[in-house]
C-alpha cells in the first residue's frame, strides 16, 4: 500500500476515534451540569465551558503549528492525543464546574489531534487526490460524531455521565497508539526559519487568499457553535422526556454526522472535479437555508430530518475550507497555515457559544437558529463574491 494511502486509512481510524470521544463528553456537558451543582444560569455556564476551551485553542494554536512545520505533524498529533487522554479522564472525577472549566481550558491549550491529522494529509497527499482524502478524514470526524453521542447517551443513560468522560480517554489512547504505529510522514521539510507568531501572521497577511479562507473559517465555525450550547436542551423541550434526556439528544446530534459519513466522499470526490470553491459555496448555501429551516419544526420529528438535510449540505463545507488552505500555501508553511486556519477555528467556536447562550438566554431558541443560517449565508455571500481570488488559488501558492 502507497504510503499516503496507508497514513489516510490510520489517521481515518485515530480521527474516527478521537471525534467519537470528543462527542462522548462535549453534548452532555449542559446535561452534566445540574449534577455538579449548577442549578442557575446553567445556559451561561455552557456557554463559557463551550467557549473555554476555544479561547485557549485560539492562543495556542499558531505555536503548535509553528512547532509542527519545524518538528513534523505526527510528533504534534501524539502529543495532543496523550494530553486529551488525561484531560478526559480526569474530566471523570470533577466536582463543580470550576474544576470543569480549568480542564476545558487545558483541552484548548494542549489539542490538536484532528487539526494535525488533517495537516498530514494535507501535505503527504498527491495533489489530485487531495479533495478525496481530506473529504475522508470529514467522513471519520462525521462518522466518529455518530458513534460519540450514541455511545456517549447510552453509557449515560445505564450508568451516569462520569463513566462516558472515563471511557472517551480510553478510546483516545487508543487513537494515539494507532499513530505512533503506523503512521509515517514522508513528505516534509523542516522550516529553517526561526518560529514566531507575529511573523506568520505577517506572511499569513500578505497571502490574501488565505485570509479570505481563514475569515470563511471564522464566520463558519461561529454560526454552527451558536446553537451547540442550547441544542441538548433544546432536543430535551422537543422530546419532552427528560429521563431519557441523554439518549434522545445522541440520537439527534448524530443525524448530521450521518448524513456527513454518507455524502463527504462525494463531495470530495466532486471536488476534485470542479474545485473547493465551488462546492463551499454550495454547502454554505445549504447549510444556511438548513438552519433556517429548523426553525419551522416543534417536533423531533421533522426536527430530525431537517437536521439531516442540513448536515447533507454542510460536510460539504470544512472539507472544502481546508483544501483552500492546501491551495493557498507552500509546504514548508503548512504547518503553520493549519495552525491559523485552527485559531480562526477557535476564534469561531469561542464567540459562537457565547453568543448562542446569550441569545438562547433572553429570546425564544428559534432565534439562535436564525442567527447561525444568516450567518452561513453571509459567508456564502463572501465565498461567491469572491470567487476569483479563491479560483485562483489552485494555480498560486501552492506552486511556490
Amino acid at each position: 500500500m502507497q504510503g499516503w494511502k496507508r497514513n489516510l486509512w490510520i489517521l481515518w481510524i485515530g480521527v474516527f476515534f478521537t471525534s467519537a470521544s470528543f462527542s462522548m463528553v462535549i453534548p452532555f456537558l449542559p446535561i452534566f451540569l445540574p449534577q455538579i451543582g449548577v442549578t442557575n444560569n446553567v445556559e451561561m455556564w455552557s456557554g463559557v465551558l463551550f467557549s473555554a476551551a476555544f479561547f485557549a485553542g485560539a492562543i495556542a494554536s499558531p505555536f503548535w503549528g509553528s512547532v509542527a512545520d519545524k518538528y513534523g505533524r505526527k510528533p504534534m498529533i501524539i502529543r495532543a492525543g496523550f494530553c486529551l487522554f488525561v484531560i478526559y479522564t480526569l474530566t471523570a472525577f470533577v466536582t463543580n464546574p470550576y474544576q470543569l472549566l480549568v480542564l476545558r481550558i487545558s483541552q484548548g491549550l494542549l489539542t490538536g489531534f484532528i487539526p494535525g491529522a488533517i495537516a498530514l494529509i494535507g501535505t503527504n497527499t498527491p495533489g489530485h487526490k487531495v479533495g478525496y482524502a481530506l473529504s475522508m478524514i470529514s467522513t471519520a470526524s462525521a462518522s466518529g460524531g455518530i458513534v460519540g453521542p450514541l455511545l456517549g447517551g447510552g453509557i449515560a443513560h445505564l450508568v451516569g455521565n462520569r463513566w462516558a468522560f472515563g471511557s472517551a480517554g480510553i478510546i483516545v489512547l487508543i487513537s494515539t497508539i494507532l499513530v505512533i504505529l503506523w503512521v509515517t510522514e514522508e513528505n516534509f521539510t523542516p522550516s529553517k526559519t526561526r518560529g514566531s507568531v507575529k511573523n506568520d501572521i505577517k506572511e499569513a497577511w500578505t497571502n490574501r487568499p488565505l485570509m479570505m479562507v481563514l475569515l470563511l473559517t471564522v464566520v463558519t465555525a461561529g454560526s454552527v457553535m451558536t446553537i451547540e450550547p442550547i441544542l441538548p436542551l433544546y432536543i430535551v423541550k422537543l422530546g419532552g422526556s427528560a429521563e431519557n434526556a441523554s439518549l434522545i439528544a445522541g440520537i439527534v446530534f448524530s443525524l448530521p454526522g450521518i448524513a456527513s459519513a454518507l455524502f463527504a466522499p462525494v463531495w470530495g470526490k466532486w471536488a476534485d472535479k470542479v474545485g473547493f470553491h465551488r462546492v463551499l459555496v454550495i454547502g454554505l448555501l445549504g447549510g444556511g437555508l438548513g438552519s433556517l429551516a429548523q426553525i419551522l419544526f416543534s417536533q423531533v420529528l421533522g426536527f430530525s430530518i431537517i437536521r439531516f438535510i442540513y448536515g447533507v449540505f454542510f460536510c460539504a463545507v470544512y472539507p472544502a475550507l481546508n483544501g483552500l488552505v492546501v491551495k493557498s500555501t507552500a509546504e514548508n508553511f503548512r504547518g503553520r497555515a493549519f495552525g491559523l486556519n485552527q485559531t480562526a477555528n477557535q476564534i469561531g467556536g469561542m464567540i459562537g457559544p457565547m453568543l448562542g447562550g446569550f441569545i438562547g438566554g433572553i429570546l425564544p431558541v428559534q432565534s439562535v437558529f436564525a442567527v447561525t443560517g444568516i450567518l452561513l449565508l453571509a459567508a456564502m455571500g463572501v465565498a461567491y463574491w469572491k470567487g476569483n481570488r479563491l479560483i485562483a488559488l489552485s494555480t498560486s501558492r501552492s506552486n511556490g
